[in-house]
């Protein structure tokens, strides 16, 4: 189960992107895939969440992809409801937009930094005085969100009625007794109204202000006796006491608030932040609402990606299986009426080819399939036509990295660990793209290498596609009636950027050299024009 936002935010202020990625054996999607598919910047087009919650939540989700299809077909129901239901999505909508600009003071007085009664922020974390305005800003915020949960009516999809529930739940749980009020502070613990039920103990109100009118009523009950028991010309009425009654007096009220603010602080605000950090039901309410606001965002996404969207059939299959209709890449594609989408199909195929000039769309191609593949399984809509795919344990895409080097193994050995890692964790469920193989070898090793990695990917029984300069390597697998081999298409020279069937057994070199300005012509020209 993945971490609470607040458990993800414990040792730290609240960010967006605090969510990690699990281990290569345990996740969905592991850190170097991360990094490759380049999930940050889907993110970013994705993300149209409003609250922090909600952003978190989303990236949360990328992060941590589900594996589980009835899940995954409950979010999408969800969406389907509010797209049927304007009213609901309309509430739901001003929920969120109630929630943002106090969802910060609730994290301030759980993460904030006290500064002391005669402090001044300058920082956004830290709380000036005792305390007392950012407490009940803060409660606010939970106060509302319960209130305008309980008002709404309760949705019929599974999803957006367990969000319900929770919020609906925490309502009646002792942290929301507790921000409700009133809090009993006595000498062992603090108490919410339901504990303070047939109890006799002293106990002492908590009231979130430093004039409390029973210690005021104290204070001049004392000045009162003293001027009743010891009557002395200070405390007569007239210009001339002022003075000496101001003697005693404003030393009176410089202790008074130190005493009270300072205990109120220490020993009030802080334990009880402390506890709705701690606790289980705060947690479960404020990723309540960053779900709500995920789903608004999907719906957001898709409304301003312009062109075709889909939620994906989702399909159970023993194997991986995808087919996708004129699918674009979520990133480059948004707002990009000359995208150009292609159609995949892998079904009972277990391996796909894939060859090409440089500069001639492999590499976008390939991150828009696994893209397309994060997306659906986080329950979004996808940039396509028509989308049809089973649910991934695991998605992997190796590319080559010299950042990750091993000391002594060089590329050759690196990346083949890599390869290793990856074929160990995958399953006949698992999607894997393969960004070349055996780099940094001899060419008669790298088609033995290659060969027998792509044989056991093959048997392992997963989607595997590979990208790939190495045409003899395809003609290999082709003459064995293994895989499909499919080519990114040419015209005049340059890319369509669509994925055709057949094998490239060009690379376009000389014209990338060309278009940078380094082909062989213009290095004679740069040595002819040095002598």
């Amino acid at each position: 189960m993945n971490p609470t936002l607040l458990e993800s935010w414990q040792d730290s202020l609240p960010t967006i992107k605090a969510s990690k990625t699990l281990a290569t054996d345990a996740g969905v999607l592991d850190e170097r895939s991360f990094n490759t598919i380049e999930v940050d910047q889907l993110f970013e087009v994705s993300n149209h969440a409003s609250t922090l919650a909600g952003q978190a939540t989303l990236f949360r989700s990328l992060s941590q992809p589900l594996d589980n299809l009835e899940q995954i077909k409950a979010k999408q129901q969800a969406i389907e409801e509010l797209q049927a239901n304007p009213a609901l999505k309309e509430q739901l909508e001003y929920l969120v937009h109630q929630a943002v600009p106090n969802e910060k003071n609730f994290y301030l007085l759980l993460f904030g930094e006290f500064l002391g009664s005669m402090g001044t922020a300058r920082a956004d974390y830290e709380i000036e005085g005792y305390g007392y305005l950012q407490y009940k800003r803060g409660i606010r915020f939970i106060l509302d969100l319960v209130a305008e949960v309980q008002a709404i009516e309760t949705p019929k999809s599974e999803y957006l009625k367990a969000i319900f529930d929770k919020i609906k739940t925490f309502a009646e749980s002792r942290p929301y007794s507790l921000i409700e009020g009133p809090v009993y502070i006595t000498e062992n613990s603090i108490q919410c109204k339901e504990q303070r039920q047939g109890s006799f103990s002293p106990a002492i109100i908590f009231k979130p202000r430093i004039f409390k009118p029973v210690l005021i009523s104290l204070f001049f009950g004392a000045i009162w006796a003293m001027a009743h028991f010891f009557p002395t010309d200070m405390f007569q009425v007239s210009v001339e006491a002022i003075p000496t009654a101001s003697i005693f007096v404003v030393p009176l009220l410089l202790v008074y608030f130190p005493i009270v603010g300072g205990f109120d602080r220490d020993s009030c605000i802080i334990p009880l932040r402390n506890e709705f950090k701690k606790s289980p039901a705060v947690a479960e309410t404020i990723d309540a609402l960053g779900q709500l606001d995920e789903l608004l965002s999907f719906i957001k996404f898709a409304e301003a990606f312009g062109g075709n969207k889909v939620l994906p059939e989702l399909l159970e299959a023993p194997h991986h299986q995808i087919n996708l209709e004129d699918a674009r890449n979520p990133v480059l594609g948004k707002q990009n009426p000359d995208y150009v989408g292609n159609d995949f199909v892998l079904d009972e195929d277990k391996l796909v080819l894939v060859t090409g000039p440089n500069s001639g769309g492999k590499t976008a191609f390939c991150k828009t399939i696994t893209q397309i593949q994060l997306l659906a399984q986080i329950g979004c809509y996808v940039p396509a036509k028509s989308a049809r795919l089973t649910v991934a344990d695991r998605i992997f895409y190796q590319a080559p990295d010299i950042s990750h080097l091993d000391d002594g193994e060089g590329r050759f050995g690196t990346e083949l660990k890599r390869t290793k890692d990856i074929f160990l964790a995958s399953s006949p469920k698992s999607l894997v793209v393969l960004d070349e193989l055996s780099e940094g070898t001899t060419f008669e090793e790298k088609m033995e290498s290659s060969s027998n990695v792509l044989n056991g990917f093959y048997r392992k029984g997963n989607s595997t596609i590979l990208i790939t300069h190495n045409h003899h390597l395809v003609d290999h697998f082709v003459a064995q009636r293994i895989g499909l081999p499919r080519q990114v298409e040419f015209a005049n020279d340059a890319p369509t950027y669509k994925l055709i069937e057949g094998i490239s057994r060009v690379s376009h070199a000389d014209r990338v050299a060309k278009k940078i300005g380094f082909s062989k012509e213009d290095i004679d020209n740069y040595l002819a024009g040095s002598q």
